[in-house]
């Protein structure tokens, strides 16, 4: 595995690398973690053992799949490629996951003098494939996409077992959709306003995100840090969090287009700091983990055996 403690020290920090690339989209007016085809995909970026990327390194690696144009969900190290049979093809061009790694350092009081134990956090950095970059791998790490698209009204049955069991109070009426911290319910639009009930469902899956946040779950707040900018932060966390359920749940993603006056507030912050984005990711997976929890989807059996988690 190569770190980023191997790579020449003139190289942009592996936070600089990503926050960049996604300004860079942003400023292009395209939001990198709304990708119109991941509905149909059916999956996150997987690791080579078969378990999902979490936090940044999804929508990075999400992002990073529909520049290039890789269909395959799997990546991996160019060592593990070479364990499973496969080369990676020459000339091809590595992206870096991160990680982050905990350890312990001594410091010393300067009022005291005394010397105690400080627990640390440092971002390392390794390189990764997609398994579209590399020949000769076992079949299962190149899915074929599905020749039928379901209909644009047909949810899943993840996605049936979510709004069933989302304990949220949600009211419809008016025209707009929001969450109202106040009354601690979400408002929509009645369904038949949508042009699909799926379109729906992911309005709901948003709104779900910031119901998460409430001081009586996830207290999620963001004013010391991010400032007058705390509430656009908030709207970016609701976002990539409904994008991590559109994944899961086989919503659409792509309908989120009523919030484009934030990404300039984005953009602004990401410059200024550059581990804002990671934050987001992070907090967004934190919801996305917790909604799974709360409506019982965490569990492979969620919806093979309903009755059985319900019991």
């Amino acid at each position: 595995m190569a770190s980023s403690r191997n790579l020449p020290r003139n190289l942009p920090s592996p936070a600089d690398v990503i926050t960049n690339a996604i300004l860079d989209r942003l400023e292009a007016g395209v939001r990198p973690w709304v990708q119109p085809w991941r509905p149909g995909s059916g999956s996150r970026p997987l690791r080579a053992t078969g378990e999902a990327y979490r936090g940044i390194n999804c929508f990075w690696l999400w992002m990073v799949a529909e520049n290039r144009g890789y269909l395959s969900p799997n990546w991996m190290t160019w060592k593990q490629a070479e364990a499973l049979g496969g080369q990676v093809r020459k000339g091809e061009r590595a992206e870096i996951a991160i990680f982050f790694k905990n350890y312990t350092k001594k410091v010393d009081s300067p009022v005291t003098g005394e010397t105690s134990d400080e627990q640390r956090r440092v971002m390392r950095s390794y390189r990764v494939f997609n398994a579209d970059q590399i020949d000769n791998l076992p079949e299962h790490f190149h899915p074929q996409r599905l020749g039928v698209v379901p209909p644009s009204d047909t949810l899943s049955p993840r996605a049936e077992l979510f709004i069933e069991r989302l304990p949220a109070k949600v009211h419809h009426r008016g025209s707009s959709a929001f969450y109202d911290r106040a009354d601690d319910s979400i408002t929509l639009p009645p369904v038949e306003l949508f042009h699909t009930r799926a379109g729906w469902a992911a309005t709901l899956a948003h709104e779900a995100a910031h119901w998460s946040g409430s001081p009586e779950r996830l207290n999620r707040e963001f004013g010391k840090r991010f400032g007058d900018m705390a509430y656009g932060f908030e709207e970016l966390c609701a976002e990539m969090t409904a994008c991590l359920l559109g994944a899961d749940l086989g919503l659409p993603v792509e309908h989120i287009d009523n919030h484009a006056a934030y990404i300039g507030s984005w953009i602004k912050l990401m410059r200024k700091d550059s581990r804002a984005i990671f934050t987001a990711a992070a907090r967004a997976e934190e919801a996305y983990g917790y909604l799974l929890r709360l409506t019982r989807l965490d569990k492979p059996e969620a919806v093979d055996d309903p009755d059985r988690m319900a019991a």
